[in-house]
């Protein structure tokens, strides 16, 4: 019965007060602010919303963008090694044909100073430089060298042998 008392006192306190329609007015105005407060959210929400598509958007976009630029590379890459394979193989060709025209012709000028006298052939070999004289004189047969050499200057044919001996030796060494 105690606790009944105590609960009709407040109720009859509260009867007598006019403060119970201030506090719905105060509810009903925190509900207001509470429901702005909930639309603001919303929208922020919403706005975030649409950043992060418009975002990730783009992203795919670069990422696409990037993966064909990757992919165009890798092509260009393809390429080049193509490219660089077929440039070392016409390089190996061309080189082969030059080492076979050098050998012609060095044949060619071998087999002219072969058909010389000894005295003639020596005399247009004194004139050159040494070293291209002997360039030349490597290409004969020994017997038509030491011809050719017995006619020439002793001074000059000495500077022949020695750089034909000097040739000879890189030779064997590189064999």
């Amino acid at each position: 019965m105690k606790k009944l008392a105590f609960l009709i006192i407040p109720f009859t306190l509260l009867a007598q007060m006019p403060e119970p329609f201030e506090c719905n007015k105060i509810f009903e105005e925190r509900k207001q602010e509470l429901e702005l407060k909930l639309e603001q959210i919303d929208e922020q929400r919403q706005a975030y919303e649409a950043l992060k598509d418009a975002t990730e958007a783009m992203l795919k976009r670069k990422e696409k963008k990037l993966k064909k630029i990757a992919e165009d590379l890798n092509a260009t890459r393809v390429k080049l090694q193509i490219q660089k394979r077929e440039i070392k193989r016409l390089i190996a060709k061309n080189e082969k044909l030059l080492k076979a025209i050098k050998e012609a012709k060095a044949d060619k000028v071998s087999q002219t100073y072969a058909k010389m006298k000894a005295s003639a052939a020596a005399q247009i070999l004194s004139s050159m430089k040494a070293s291209q004289a002997a360039k030349i004189v490597a290409t004969l047969k020994p017997k038509t060298v030491g011809q050719i050499l017995a006619k020439m200057d002793p001074l000059k044919a000495s500077k022949i042998t020695l750089l034909l001996e000097d040739n000879s030796s890189r030779i064997e060494k590189s064999r």
